[in-house]
């Protein structure tokens, strides 16, 4: 057991029955009451948001996670299925845990997950990725001017909105957090 004050950004515990991942954390000490941990932390099964004070000096569950750097292979159903880079043996983890990131991976990509003992509890897809447009409307010179944007689809199916002077066939940059163009790649 650990107590409140070996917490920080990005610890899992144990809350309520279920796993949460601590996204803010802040020490506060209001006047003359006794000092206490502000933390604001997401269910990991449920993704919502909880929000709890803890005493200074309180006991709670810290979770130990391991990270391993996996290979991504192919998708099948709800899962997407992982190779260890060490082991080979093949790790279904469910799509969710990706959040709309699973829409930009491409055979052969690096995905970070989390395991606690045997099961997957959070995966995370490359923060940017380089995908090639399968489809868009044609670009036309000049259209640089402003800043509208039309769909493009890329190479996994995934759609993205591009600027007008994209084409068919150029590979751009993809931040999977967002989902959103990031630039051309020359």
């Amino acid at each position: 057991m650990a107590n409140s004050g070996d917490l920080s950004v990005g610890s899992v515990i144990r809350f309520d029955g279920g796993l949460c991942k601590i996204e803010e954390y802040i020490h506060r000490t209001p006047g003359n009451l006794r000092a206490f941990y502000q933390a604001r932390m997401r269910n990991l099964k449920s993704g919502k948001i909880v929000e709890n004070r803890f005493r200074v000096g309180e006991s709670v569950e810290l979770v130990r996670i391991e990270y391993k750097q996996m290979q991504f292979i192919f998708v099948e159903g709800d899962f997407v299925v992982c190779m260890d880079n060490e082991t080979f043996e093949q790790v279904y983890v469910p799509a969710e845990l990706f959040g709309d990131g699973h829409k930009f991976l491409k055979e052969g990509m690096e995905v970070k997950i989390s395991f606690e003992g045997d099961e997957p509890i959070l995966a995370e897809a490359p923060v940017f990725v380089e995908l090639l447009i399968t489809y868009t409307e044609p670009g036309e010179k000049g259209n640089t001017a402003t800043n509208t944007l039309k769909e493009a689809t890329l190479e996994t199916g995934a759609v993205v909105r591009v600027p007008l002077f994209i084409n068919e066939g150029e590979k751009i940059k993809v931040d999977t957090r967002t989902g959103v163009y990031a630039e051309r790649v020359k």
